[in-house]
């Protein structure tokens, strides 16, 4: 799926190139978006602008070994794309990097870059948030690892967009009972018991 931006077109790598690239990596990875959201569900049901790879903050530094000879560009807010040098550690409000093989070439994978307490996840958004790491993803049949569904959707709750509602609606049938409950907890606390998502999660109990 070609798409067009600002900076240039999106042309995201396939599901299979990136989990290839990305095996041999002794630090942690994820596949995240609406992709982790596909591997957890069992099927493909919708599009994909992009590719998201979720890196610990404190690993930045392994896209650009696994990705040498490729740009890396900052998505450095608010709306603005700008290089990431080499060994740059980047600053804690910088979340997203943009890569892709060369400058005629359209973008490829994005990374997510997500917080961490020792061993604990840290949610960026609200740092009351935590999971321990173990538990924060899962590995497909074909084994690729990939962020739980109820923390991609906790990220997705914000913004609500028409993607994130088919998500939410196409992932609910495969969430335990424990993974609801985490998910209306979380909800409720980053962004309140209002919620559409929330009350929807609590009326299914």
């Amino acid at each position: 799926m070609r798409t067009e931006t600002p900076w240039g077109p999106w042309e995201p790598a396939p599901l299979a190139e990136v989990a290839r690239r990305f095996a041999p990596l002794r630090t942690p990875w994820w596949i995240a978006g609406g992709h982790a959201i596909e591997l957890a569900v069992g099927h493909s049901f919708r599009g994909h602008a992009d590719i998201d790879v979720l890196l610990l903050r404190r690993d930045q530094l392994t896209a650009q070994r696994t990705l040498a000879g490729w740009e890396w560009w900052a998505a450095d807010p608010p709306g603005t794309l700008r290089p990431w040098l080499r060994h740059e550690i980047l600053p804690p409000e910088v979340h997203d990097i943009w890569c892709r093989p060369g400058p005629d070439e359209p973008w490829r994978i994005q990374f997510m870059l997500d917080e961490a307490d020792g061993d604990e996840w840290v949610f960026r958004r609200d740092s009351r948030i935590r999971l321990p790491l173990d538990r924060l993803g899962r590995v497909s049949g074909d084994g690729i690892p990939y962020l739980e569904p109820h923390v991609q959707l906790l990220y997705k709750a914000k913004s609500r967009r028409p993607k994130d509602e088919v998500d939410f609606t196409t992932t609910l049938p495969v969430l335990d009972a424990d993974r609801r409950a985490w998910l209306t907890e979380t909800i409720t606390l980053a962004h309140g018991a209002d919620h559409p998502w929330a009350v929807r999660l609590r009326s299914q109990e």
